[in-house]
């Protein structure tokens, strides 16, 4: 089975979101407990990031 690059990806956990963004995992799993995150998907437990949405949440971000 062929891998999917993590910028095709539409769902990343959260260590393919830390490498994708450059954002660290302690930072993006405080991010992310927020109720108001609407970057994050929650399977069950599981927390996935929305790639997308992730994008834009950093383009409009100053500071973290």
């Amino acid at each position: 089975m062929k891998e999917v690059p993590i910028w095709e990806k539409t769902n990343l956990t959260l260590e393919e979101a830390a490498a994708y963004s450059g954002i660290g995992i302690n930072k993006l799993r405080e991010i992310t407990n927020n109720e108001r995150c609407d970057f994050v998907l929650w399977v069950g437990t599981k927390r996935l990031i929305k790639r997308k949405q992730l994008d834009k949440f950093t383009e409009q971000c100053y500071s973290l």
